[in-house]
């Protein structure tokens, strides 16, 4: 049997117990295709699985992989796939809290996978996938945002936010971005119509809003208070320093109140893929990437979005 390199780690830790390691390159099974990754990208999620966050779900077994976004091509399609050919451009994401596109090689089912968009590299769509099509989900679908609407972005210039400001744009809101001092720039070239630093200008500050998408995770109880009267808020993160008190506002504000709040942690499937790929196609969202590291980088790479800071994503470029 053949191998293949992949990202692995051996024991929960910092990011320094990532390292690129080996193991048997996967076979598709009938229902299956595999991917040749040409690329992944870090995000906060695999953050948390390698720092043991999510041990009660990941479990103790070792080695480990990570890697949630998928760009690359068709390898090999099993036998009970028919829409898809060797060759064909793919993007999409590992099953839900399923980590390892970290890899040279990933086998997936189709639902998993839509095609790429033709108007940009495989290495740059790998930025998209998963905050993508978080972004899609979160302002189209559980806030269900208007033109018209006053939308606050908190955390615009990490993965989601950076998406997000360019989708509340082209759905014709007015965006309030809240990033860092060094990336106000970036955020007003994504088509934020405001941009604050959110060190300085704190939710006393701003608002009332229609909608709220908080990438933080933190102080929601403050950014809910900032909606007006059928206002709905999205959180796609928690304060991991207080999960009980975090996750119990977040679930009585979901029950009681005319601010609604929603919480919610995607697993996206093939039609919300290809509906990242039209958006990309249309030149209403395209790809924001800090850094392209290569595989042996991954800790590199962990490190980083650990630090903050950061202008959209950190890109493991496998290929």
């Amino acid at each position: 049997m053949s191998e293949m390199r992949a990202a692995r780690y051996d024991r929960y830790g910092p990011p320094e117990v990532l390292y690129e390691g080996t193991l048997p390159k996967p076979v598709a099974g009938p229902g299956e295709v595999l991917v040749r990754v040409h690329a992944t990208s870090v995000n906060g999620g695999e953050l948390s699985g390698r720092a043991g966050k999510l041990k009660l779900v990941t479990g103790r077994r070792f080695p480990k992989g990570t890697g949630v976004d998928i760009a690359g091509e068709i390898a090999e399609v099993g036998s009970s796939v028919r829409h898809l050919a060797v060759g064909d451009r793919v993007w999409g994401a590992m099953p839900h809290l399923r980590f390892g596109a970290a890899a040279e090689y990933v086998a997936v089912r189709p639902r998993q996978l839509s095609y790429a968009p033709e108007s940009i590299d495989l290495v740059r769509a790998a930025a998209l996938p998963g905050v993508g099509t978080t972004a899609i989900t979160a302002l189209r679908d559980k806030i269900g945002l208007m033109g018209g609407e006053r939308l606050l972005v908190r955390g615009a210039a990490g993965g989601v936010g950076s998406v997000a400001v360019q989708l509340g744009h082209a759905l014709g809101a007015h965006v309030t971005a809240l990033a860092g001092a060094k990336a106000l720039d970036l955020v007003r070239e994504l088509g934020a119509d405001e941009a604050h630093d959110y060190r300085t200008t704190g939710p006393a500050a701003i608002g009332p809003f229609d909608a709220v998408l908080d990438t933080v995770g933190t102080e929601l109880g403050a950014y809910r208070g900032l909606l007006a009267p059928g206002g709905r808020m999205v959180a796609i993160a928690f304060d991991t320093d207080r999960p009980l008190s975090s996750l119990g506002s977040m679930l009585l504000s979901t029950v009681h109140g005319a601010r609604r709040m929603r919480f919610f942690t995607g697993n996206p499937l093939h039609q919300l893929f290809a509906d990242l790929a039209a958006y990309v196609e249309n030149g209403a969202i395209r790809p924001v990437v800090d850094t392209v590291h290569p595989l042996s980088g991954i800790a590199k790479a962990h490190r980083a979005l650990e630090a903050g800071g950061v202008r959209g994503k950190h890109v493991i470029q496998v290929k």
